[in-house]
């Protein structure tokens, strides 16, 4: 086998363990997002999936179950966006910001 290519395979297979590594500390990192003056709070992890929410009770009204629908989504969409930028902002340092489609 050609010496370059078996070198090009070594580094893919270190940068593979190193992906999986990262991809397992993500999976530890968590984001927070608090909206409507912090009466609904939402916590997403590196997978990216929620793992928190929390709903001040004073927000609660029966009268406007609309605002609240919003707040949460409000807050579950951003932590979401943030920890999908978390997960980029890593993966890039691994990757030189070379996109991988598929990685993450």
């Amino acid at each position: 086998m050609n010496p370059n290519i078996k070198e090009m395979m070594r580094q893919a297979q270190m940068l593979q363990k190193r992906m999986e590594k990262a991809k397992d500390e993500l999976a530890r990192k968590t984001v927070e997002v608090s909206v409507g003056g912090g009466m609904v709070k939402a916590v997403a992890n590196g997978k990216p999936e929620i793992v928190s929410l929390v709903i001040e009770k004073e927000v609660v009204d029966p009268e406007d179950v609309d605002m609240l629908q919003d707040l949460v989504l409000a807050a579950v969409n951003e932590a979401l966006t943030r920890a999908q930028e978390m997960i980029d902002s890593e993966m890039a340092k691994l990757t030189g910001g070379l996109k991988m489609p598929g990685m993450f």
